[in-house]
């Protein structure tokens, strides 16, 4: 067993209920690949949410959520070369995986089948993952990200779930030619910032909701030039046939059929929401439109740096709402409710004193 010698401190839910409060646990000391990071935000994912009540079925208790972590270098190993103590350095949603197998050795370690996540998994040394909603977290050099100089740490750590989340899928699926059009279905944490990358590789970005009140928002803030009322016929009959993609982030249960009629001949619906139960998929518009119906999990190391420095060039944040971390219980309680525009971060390091 690894030596758990850094004392931590963070907040963890013990029961279904999903309720946090404060929780002393130990991380392994840092070793020759290791480095240990300061953690200044963390970002809050409805993945924390699902897993904070056991919603998928699978969270060992006690877990402490956040896989959107930034933070400082204070500690590096005698392999890390680089990073060095001081610099800002991200943590995704991964923190471990086989590294051999013929997935890891195509820089797609998201997909590997010994992934180690960055909380409510089982660590290489048989101990077990806590999260960013922490003071302190050691991780594998190469699960470590730089953080683009001119990003945010605040409104950039989003980006290290929710952004590599839609920005995979966009690249992989072909969604980056300028001039097509992209529909992005909900307004989220992951919606948002699709938005955003949809305009910076050039698209016609149109957002479907189930909430007018967001239009003003995803057109004059977000700079959609589109805005479709997914509850309104009349609105979805007259866009019928014209997207080439829809990015569907939609967490909760919902329908497909309206969403493959917008599509084009050829079109593809990606999925990257998760909802907690199996949506029904009408085969009828995919076998006559010559319609694809694909999915994606956010992205290998390589790919979400790549992503990180896109969005310092094309200064690309998340547009988020900065709570303290005894606030947190109210948040997720938002979260469920989609009660955010877009996305909660925690600012651990002014908050998270011990108790």
């Amino acid at each position: 067993m690894a030596n758990l010698s850094q004392k931590a401190f963070g907040w963890a839910a013990t029961d279904t209920s999903g309720v946090l409060s404060p929780f002393h646990f130990s991380r392994r000391e840092n070793g020759a690949d290791d480095v240990t990071i300061k953690i200044l935000y963390c970002g809050i994912c409805h993945s924390d949410l699902h897993t904070a009540k056991n919603e998928w079925g699978f969270t060992k208790y006690p877990v402490v959520p956040g896989h959107e972590i930034v933070g400082l270098v204070t500690k590096t190993g005698s392999n890390v070369e680089s990073f060095k103590v001081g610099d800002r350095v991200g943590v995704g949603v991964l923190v471990g995986s086989c590294r051999t197998c013929d997935i890891c050795q195509q820089d797609l370690e998201n997909y590997c089948r010994k992934m180690i996540f960055t909380y409510n998994s089982t660590d290489k040394d048989g101990t077990r993952t806590y999260g960013g909603y922490s003071d302190i977290i050691v991780v594998d050099q190469h699960f470590v990200l730089r953080f683009p100089d001119n990003l945010p740490s605040d409104a950039g750590a989003p980006l290290l779930c929710a952004g590599i989340t839609v920005y995979s899928p966009m690249k992989y699926y072909g969604m980056t030619e300028p001039g097509k059009h992209l529909g992005v279905a909900g307004l989220g944490g992951l919606g948002h910032v699709a938005v955003k990358f949809g305009k910076a590789f050039g698209l016609k970005v149109t957002v479907i909701s189930t909430s007018p009140k967001k239009e003003a928002e995803a057109i004059n803030k977000l700079g959609a030039d589109a805005f479709l009322v997914s509850s309104d016929p009349v609105q979805l009959k007259a866009a019928m046939g014209t997207m080439d993609f829809i990015i569907d982030t939609i967490a909760a249960v919902h329908p497909l059929a309206p969403l493959l009629d917008l599509l084009k001949m050829n079109g593809k619906l990606v999925t990257v929401g998760l909802p907690d139960k199996p949506l029904e998929l009408p085969i009828f518009p995919l076998v006559l439109g010559r319609k694809l119906v694909g999915g994606s999990d956010i992205g290998g190391m390589k790919e979400t740096q790549e992503m990180l420095d896109f969005c310092g060039k094309h200064g690309i944040t998340a547009d988020i709402e900065l709570i303290r971390m005894d606030y947190i219980n109210t948040a997720l309680e938002r979260v469920s409710k989609s009660d955010v525009r877009y996305r909660f971060v925690i600012d651990v390091g002014n908050s998270l004193a011990s108790l």
